[in-house]
């Protein structure tokens, strides 16, 4: 640092955090509402004031430095402290009385969002969610660069800076063709796995992690065959047309059987599943807030039947983690 006494200023870090979530001048200008050149001339003197280089621009991209991967995240906390400040000070401090940004991994969204849009509209009615679905990694990093406000994905997320609301658990339940020997079964070994072709998720989804964690704690090297599928719904229709058998989150249940072409079974008591929760930046100081919003989503999603808010809980179950 070139001048001990420096104090940076909030145009610089905002300009610096919006170019880390954009990598584009333009976009950071529009973002902020200012224009290129003014944009530029925060982060010059944000650099200077520091002595360090936090982007780097080439004619073809914008990224961070590893200086400027370093000192993010605390860029990250002190602007979303000044945003905090500047709501409670125009007596708007409820974030969620405006737009938020939501994250959902693939095997949650699709099973949970229509009943979720409808309902929080009646019971957090002044709430602008923004929506965006992405497997847990990519999630995980644009909550770290302020892209995204919260995220729905299977606990724990084991990242640091990221605070987890437990909101339920759900059971895995055994996907299987049509007329399988199995179909209808209420307690299956999951010893049986070793016996079945077990059709996965694509590497990056963490149902494919957890599945394989259910063989893992049955002690099974399960029969992997050679298909593998981008989206659950793809390694249902494989299942249907008698390719293997699947696991699916029990919240994906009646989607998914609705074809009548897909038949079911349960595994024996404790039953494997996964638990599902809200995460977010811990810097953002808006925890009860999102306590409040991860209790609505719960109660949304537990009128179905198919999920154990995790508040109600009496009896043990045996989850897999995220990874």
């Amino acid at each position: 640092m070139t001048d001990k006494s420096y104090q940076p200023g909030l145009a610089g870090l905002r300009a610096f955090v919006a170019l880390a979530r954009t990598h584009h001048f333009g976009s950071a200008a529009e973002e902020l509402g200012v224009s290129q050149p003014s944009l530029s001339q925060s982060l010059a003197g944000l650099e200077a004031g520091l002595g360090l280089k936090l982007i780097e621009r080439t004619t073809r991209r914008v990224f961070l430095t590893p200086e400027g991967r370093s000192l993010l995240g605390k860029a990250i906390a002190i602007t979303d402290a000044a945003d905090d400040f500047l709501a409670a000070a125009a007596g708007a401090d409820d974030p969620l009385t405006g737009p938020i940004r939501l994250g959902l991994i693939p095997t949650v969204a699709p099973y949970i969002l229509p009943t979720v849009l409808r309902g929080i509209a009646t019971a957090l009615p002044d709430i602008r969610l923004q929506v965006v679905e992405d497997q847990t990694a990519r999630l995980l990093a644009a909550l770290r660069d302020g892209s995204l406000d919260v995220a729905v994905l299977a606990l724990p997320a084991e990242t640091a800076g990221i605070a987890e609301i437990p909101m339920y658990d759900e059971d895995f339940v055994l996907a299987l063709p049509s007329g399988h020997p199995l179909e209808g079964r209420r307690r299956v070994d999951p010893t049986t796995l070793a016996d079945l072709p077990l059709l996965l998720l694509d590497e990056g989804h963490c149902l494919r992690d957890q599945a394989l964690e259910v063989c893992r704690l049955a002690g099974v090297s399960p029969d992997l065959g050679q298909t593998r599928a981008a989206s659950l719904a793809t390694a249902v229709q494989c299942v249907e047309g008698g390719l293997g058998v699947t696991l699916i989150p029990a919240t994906a249940v009646e989607s998914e059987t609705a074809s009548g072409e897909l038949a079911t079974a349960t595994f024996t008591r404790p039953r494997p599943g996964r638990r599902i929760g809200l995460v977010f930046r811990a810097s953002s100081g808006r925890e009860e807030p999102y306590r409040r919003l991860a209790a609505v989503i719960t109660d949304l999603v537990d009128r179905g039947g198919a999920i154990v808010p995790v508040a109600a809980q009496t009896g043990s179950r045996t989850k897999t983690g995220k990874r």
